[in-house]
C-alpha cells in the first residue's frame, strides 16, 4: 500500500469478474485502505481472488457467515489461508459461533492479522421492514448484537452510519466499520439507511465501505482521492 497512514475507505469491488477486481484493486492501493470482496466473486473466483487482492493490500471476506459453529469456523479459517485480513459473520448467529469464526480465522492466517467483523443490522433493510420482520428497531437490534459481539471477542462490528452511535454506545472498543456511504448527491441504490462520508466520520466510523460511488465513477482513482481527501479534512 502507499505512504498515507489515514485511510479510512474500503472500495467494495462488487464487478464482474476477478480480472476486473484486481485490475481495479491496483489502481486504487495508494488510495483505500483495501479491498471487499462479496458474495458474487467468493462464490466463483473467491479463493484466487482473495489471494491476488491480499497481495496488493489488505482484504475484507464479505462472506456473512450465518451456520452452526464448527461450520463457520471451516469456512473461517479457508477465507484465513486464502490470504483474508478480515471476515464477516452474522452477529444474529450468537456468541459462540462469532468465537468459532476467530478461532477459525486466526488458525488459517497462521499468526497473521487477521479478525472477524460481527454483521448486525443489513443497511438494505430499513425502520419500517425491520419494525416487520423483527419487531424492533435498527437501533434496537444493533445495540442487542453489538453486545453479542464484543462479548464474543470479535475485532468489529459492521453496521449502518445510523447506528454508529449506538455501537459506540454499547462496545466501545470495537472497530467500526460501515456501509451504506453515498457522497452527496449519489444514488442510494439498494441501500435504505445511508450517509455521506463526513456524516459517517463524525458519528464515529472507522473504516468506510464504498462501491458504486468509486466502482462506476468514470473516473475511479480520482472518485477514490476526492473521498479521502474529503476524509483527511475532518
Amino acid at each position: 500500500m502507499g505512504p498515507m497512514d489515514d485511510r479510512r475507505i474500503i472500495v467494495a469491488l462488487d464487478l464482474r469478474t476477478a480480472e476486473e477486481a484486481v485490475r481495479l484493486a491496483r489502481a486504487l492501493a495508494d488510495v483505500v485502505a483495501g479491498f471487499k470482496v462479496g458474495l458474487g466473486l467468493l462464490h466463483g473466483p473467491g479463493p484466487g481472488l482473495v489471494g491476488a487482492l491480499a497481495r496488493i493490500g489488505p482484504v475484507l471476506a464479505d462472506a456473512k457467515l450465518h451456520d452452526i459453529p464448527s461450520q463457520v469456523q471451516a469456512a473461517a479459517r479457508r477465507l484465513g489461508e486464502y490470504g483474508a485480513r478480515w471476515v464477516t459473520a452474522h452477529a444474529s448467529g450468537g456468541v459462540d459461533m462469532l468465537r468459532a469464526a476467530t478461532e477459525g480465522l486466526l488458525a488459517g492466517a497462521g499468526g497473521g492479522q487477521a479478525g472477524v467483523l460481527a454483521v448486525t443490522v443489513l443497511t438494505s433493510i430499513d425502520a419500517s421492514a425491520a419494525t416487520a420482520l423483527f419487531g424492533r428497531t435498527p437501533g434496537q437490534l444493533t445495540s442487542g448484537l453489538a453486545k453479542k459481539a464484543a462479548e464474543a471477542g470479535v475485532e468489529g462490528v459492521v453496521c449502518s452510519p445510523k447506528e454508529l452511535g449506538v455501537v459506540a454506545d454499547v462496545a466501545p472498543g470495537l472497530l467500526r466499520v460501515t456501509p451504506g456511504i453515498r457522497p452527496e448527491g449519489s444514488a442510494a441504490d439498494d441501500q435504505r439507511r445511508t450517509a455521506t462520508p463526513a456524516e459517517a466520520r463524525a458519528r464515529g466510523a472507522d473504516l468506510l465501505v464504498v462501491g458504486r460511488p468509486i466502482t462506476a465513477a468514470p473516473d475511479p482513482v480520482a472518485a477514490a482521492q476526492r473521498l479521502h481527501a474529503a476524509l483527511a479534512a475532518i
